[in-house]
C-alpha cells in the first residue's frame, strides 16, 4: 500500500471514528431527554395517561393515580371506561374517533369517576401519539382536576342570582313604603323624614345579609340572630354608651330571606317608642323577652316607664301600622298590643319555621 493510499485510509478511518462517537453522543442525548421527559410525565399534579386505539390504558402517572385512585399496575392495560361513569361512556368513542382522523382535543371538560365510585369535574387534553412513521397508533390524555373552579363559578352564579333577588327585593319594599308614606304624610319634610328613617332601617337590614357576599358559604340565605338584629335596630336609641334596652330568653336564628321584613317590623316599634313610648323619656325602659315554645317563637316588647298613656291605642292607624299590618300578614306574625298607664306590651307570635327556614 503506497504512503497516499494508507493516508487516505487513515482519513477515512477517523471520518468513520467521528461519525460514531457523533451517533453514540446523540443516542446517548436521545437516552437522557427521553428520561427527563418521563421523570417530568411521572412528577406532574396533572394526570397523564397513555392508551391504545383500542381504548385500553398503557401508561399510567402518578398524577393519575391520585386523582383517580388506581394504582397504574391496576390501571395499565384496563379499558379507559374504568374512569368513565355510564352515562358518559358514549363520549369514547367520539373522542377516539377523532383522534384516528389525526385532531387534536383541547380542554374538553367533562366528568370522570373515581376508584371509590366519586365523580370529579375535570379538563381534558387528548393528543395522538404517532410511531416513528407518522402512523397513529394511540393517544396521550392529560386530566386536570377542575372541581374547585366549577364549585367557584358556581358560587359565583348563586350570588349574582342572589344579588338580584335581593336588590328586586329592596326596590320592592321601597316602592311600597313611598305608597303608603304618600298616602298619610301631611307635609313634604314629614314624607322626607320618614323615607329616610325607613331607608336607613332598610339599610341596615341589608348590611345583615352581605358577609355571604365577601367570601363565606353562599347558600341565598345567610343567616343573623333575633338579638343580633335587635341590637342593630336599637343601637341608635343607646345613651352615653348605656342601653335603655335589655335582650333576654332564647336568640335564634333568623334567615336571611326574612331579615329585611323583620328589620323593618322591629324598626316601626323602636321608632313608635321613641316618638311617644318609652325611648322618649330619660328614665324610660325596653325589655326584649323572647322565648321557644314548641314550635312557636314567642316575643314580648315590653316599654315601661314612660309618658303616661291612655288604655287604649292612642293614635289612628297610620302608616307605621299599615306597614306593620302588611308585614306581619306576609311572614304569618301574630301580633297583639296591651297598653298600660306608663308602657306597653306588644306580643308576637311567630311560627318557628317562618323566622328560622
Amino acid at each position: 500500500m503506497s504512503i497516499s493510499d494508507h493516508q487516505q485510509h487513515e482519513a477515512q478511518a477517523q471520518l468513520r471514528l467521528r461519525q460514531l462517537e457523533a451517533d453514540i453522543e446523540a443516542a446517548q442525548h436521545g437516552h437522557n431527554a427521553a428520561a427527563f421527559l418521563a421523570a417530568i410525565v411521572e412528577s406532574s399534579d396533572d394526570a397523564i395517561v397513555s392508551k391504545s386505539l383500542s381504548g385500553v390504558i398503557t401508561t399510567w402517572n402518578k398524577g393519575a393515580e391520585r386523582l383517580f385512585g388506581y394504582m397504574a399496575d391496576e390501571a395499565v392495560g384496563s379499558p379507559i371506561t374504568i374512569v368513565i361513569p355510564p352515562d358518559r361512556l358514549d363520549e369514547e368513542p367520539a373522542i377516539l374517533a377523532r383522534i384516528q382522523a389525526g385532531e387534536r382535543v383541547d380542554h374538553f371538560e367533562t366528568i370522570r369517576r373515581r376508584k371509590d365510585g366519586t365523580l370529579i369535574d375535570i379538563s381534558l387534553t387528548i393528543s395522538p401519539i404517532r410511531d416513528g412513521n407518522g402512523k397513529i397508533i394511540g393517544a396521550s390524555k392529560i386530566a386536570r382536576d377542575i372541581s374547585e373552579r366549577k364549585r367557584a363559578a358556581e358560587r359565583q352564579e348563586l350570588l349574582m342570582r342572589e344579588m338580584q333577588h335581593r336588590v328586586k327585593n329592596l326596590f320592592a319594599i321601597t316602592g311600597s313604603i313611598i305608597t303608603l308614606a304618600a298616602r298619610t304624610a301631611k307635609t313634604t319634610a314629614d314624607l322626607a323624614a320618614g323615607m329616610k328613617d325607613r331607608l336607613m332601617a332598610l339599610s341596615r337590614a341589608h348590611e345583615m345579609t352581605l358577609p355571604s357576599l365577601n367570601g363565606e358559604e353562599a347558600t341565598g340565605a345567610p343567616e343573623t340572630t333575633l338579638f343580633q338584629l335587635l341590637s342593630n335596630i336599637l343601637a341608635p336609641y343607646e345613651r352615653d354608651g348605656a342601653n335603655r334596652w335589655q335582650l333576654i330568653g332564647d336568640d335564634i336564628d333568623i334567615s336571611g330571606t326574612k331579615i329585611t321584613n323583620f328589620a323593618l317590623l322591629f324598626h316601626e316599634f323602636a321608632t313608635n317608642a321613641a316618638k311617644y313610648g318609652a325611648l322618649s323619656v330619660e328614665e324610660g325602659k325596653l325589655e326584649i323577652a323572647a322565648a321557644v315554645k314548641g314550635d312557636t317563637l314567642e316575643i314580648v316588647w315590653l316599654e315601661s316607664s314612660g309618658p303616661l298613656q291612655p288604655t287604649s291605642e292612642p293614635r289612628s292607624i297610620g302608616f307605621g301600622s299599615r306597614l306593620e299590618q302588611i308585614i306581619g300578614k306576609s311572614v304569618g306574625v301574630d301580633i297583639s298590643r296591651e297598653w298600660m298607664p306608663d308602657g306597653l306590651s306588644i306580643r308576637l307570635s311567630i311560627p318557628r319555621r317562618v323566622i328560622s327556614d
